[in-house]
């Protein structure tokens, strides 16, 4: 294999050559027992995986909106999250995995009246995108969207 010698333990964080570059193999996994430190997230250069938890209200956690460049996907490890989308509504229970692909108007939230958990997979844009939501007033939120080649459509 190229000469390559890979170490045992694929999560250690000794340094493996790849393609003639360096890579430092650190762990990036959000283990089951860290479900309860809600918004735990592993981050990569381009890409970010959280863990977060939603309330037992049937709820949603933003506007209609729409992502011009970037994918987005929810796995749902317990309860169930409902999907809202421009046409239609989905429910997606424990063990489901839902897929968003850019361009496709859409919200998501709790479908309630259990909590639920679910897993997060968006672009490192997107997660910058909802921090800098969680930080500005309403009457800004439109602009930032715009920012990151998203859309409010509600």
């Amino acid at each position: 294999m190229l000469g390559l010698k890979l170490p045992r333990d694929p999560w250690s964080l000794a340094a493996v050559p790849v393609y003639g570059r360096s890579m430092v193999a650190a762990s990036m996994m959000i283990s089951p027992q860290d479900g309860n430190a809600p918004g735990l997230a592993v981050r990569g250069t381009n890409l970010v995986i959280q863990d977060w938890p939603a309330e037992g209200l049937a709820s949603e956690v933003a506007p209609l909106h729409v992502h011009h460049a970037d994918d987005e996907a929810w796995h749902v490890v317990s309860g169930a999250l409902r999907f809202r989308f421009a046409d239609r509504e989905v429910i997606a229970r424990a063990g489901s995995t839902v897929l968003v692909p850019a361009g496709v108007a859409h919200t998501f939230g709790n479908a309630g009246p259990e909590p639920s958990r679910f897993i997060i997979i968006l672009p490192a844009r997107l997660d910058e995108l909802i921090s800098l939501l969680h930080e500005a007033a309403r009457a800004e939120h439109a602009a930032i969207y715009r920012r990151r080649k998203s859309e409010l459509l509600e």
